[in-house]
């Protein structure tokens, strides 16, 4: 996989954000079956100021979010429940992820996790979503979320959605 790396605050140094994404995404596209090192994702490690004016441009939201994903193409499916296509390989770039420091932080803390492996989740969850997946019905979310759980525990983390 290659991730461009384009960090705009560095506390996002101090965790090796490029690192997290190179491996969260290689994970997510490894468990669909397709070979990381064909596809391109561009990422952006921002604050919450930024990632609050890109969610008001684009989702009409104007305040923070952890983590926002704009697919390159379509990739969303019709029925509810069923796996999205898989990418062409002659388009091997994905699409942009943009990640805010400040609220990855804040819930991190409040769920007393490592920042790490929320950051984790969240670029698996965002790499999904670049790939079609989407969690607004709940036969997608349960797919999605049930996609991440795997990924994740492969990963040697706890399921994010284990209460």
């Amino acid at each position: 996989m290659t991730v461009d790396c384009l960090i705009e605050d560095d506390r996002w140094d101090a965790l090796d954000l490029a690192a997290l994404a190179e491996a969260a995404s290689d994970a997510a596209l490894s468990e669909l079956g397709l070979e990381p090192s064909v596809w391109e994702i561009s990422l952006m490690g921002c604050d919450d100021a930024r990632i609050a004016a890109l969610n008001a441009d684009f989702r009409g939201k104007p305040t923070p979010t952890n983590v926002l994903s704009w697919p390159s193409d379509e990739r969303g499916v019709a029925v509810a429940g069923e796996m999205p296509l898989a990418p062409d390989p002659a388009d091997p770039e994905l699409g942009d992820i943009a990640i805010a420091y400040q609220t990855c932080e804040a819930e991190a803390r409040a769920a007393d996790k490592p920042l790490a492996d929320h950051v984790t989740h969240l670029i698996v969850h965002a790499t999904l979503h670049l790939l079609g997946f989407d969690h607004d019905r709940e036969a997608d979310a349960t797919l999605m979320e049930g996609l991440e759980a795997q990924i994740l525990g492969k990963m040697g983390l706890d399921d994010p959605y284990r209460t």
